[in-house]
């Protein structure tokens, strides 16, 4: 019984999402061509309306902790876990600033989502080193632009029993060409509400956010980006095992 409740409530939430995003597609398109900073923070806007009006309507909802800690005149580099398929609302909620994200380029080929995600994230193909250089650089030009970058450093969902996968050294590397402070922050619970091994026990409920300081990374050089990469994830993995659920 449990299985079908899960299903039909999936089925429910699949139609709220792609219905709310019919509703907002047509001025994320027409803000994505808009020139310089504006093309970020105005599609952005949207994106912030459609996660809202989805969760008040599936019943997900969030609590925000130490978003004040984020100083919103300049850009960050947000790292965040990424442990179900509601992180994507739930970071789009929590974050203080206006950011794009980095996201795995299989995304762009679901209908009409494809369509917006192609607008508004910096794909990467990972099986490629091609593809990969290629992101870093139009990452690099957002944060040039001012305006905040997201990328989940486990790189995929976390299907192990760990707060954590192992991270990959994109974010920190990035911080430290450009000497972009890192904000990181987890999200709570959202396993247990939609668990990416077994979405048929869906249920509604709340996430909660909570931030970190921001790290500067002035001091550190190219030479320690693994240093940067552990601190980040010894803070990361701290946080979620005193929050979590």
């Amino acid at each position: 019984m449990r299985n079908i409740l899960g299903a039909l409530y999936l089925a429910y939430g699949l139609i709220v999402f792609f219905a709310v995003m019919l509703i907002f597609l047509p001025f994320i398109i027409l803000a994505s061509f808009i020139p310089n900073k504006y093309g970020s923070t105005i599609p952005f806007f949207f994106l912030r309306c459609w996660s809202y009006l989805f969760s008040y309507l599936t019943l997900f909802f969030y609590s925000v902790h130490g978003s004040e800690k984020v100083d919103k005149s300049k850009p960050y580099i947000y790292v965040a876990n990424h442990g179900s398929y509601l992180d994507a609302t739930a970071v789009v909620i929590s974050a203080p600033t206006a950011f794009k994200p980095l996201g795995k380029i299989e995304m762009s080929k679901v209908p009409l989502f494809g369509f917006i995600y192609q607008r508004v994230v910096v794909m990467v193909n990972r099986s490629t080193k091609e593809s990969r250089a290629e992101s870093v650089e139009k990452l690099k030009v957002v944060l040039k632009n001012g305006i905040s970058i997201l990328i989940f450093p486990e790189g995929t969902m976390n299907r192990t029993a760990g707060p954590l996968k192992d991270f990959y050294d994109g974010a920190f590397r990035i911080a430290i060409e450009t000497q972009t402070p890192i904000a990181p922050f987890v999200v709570i619970n959202a396993r247990k509400l939609m668990p990416r091994n077994n979405p048929l026990t869906v249920h509604p409920g709340r996430m909660h956010t909570y931030f970190a300081d921001p790290i500067d990374v002035s001091s550190y050089t190219a030479e320690d980006v693994e240093v940067l990469k552990l601190r980040v994830y010894k803070l990361m993995e701290d946080m979620i095992l005193q929050h979590q659920q």
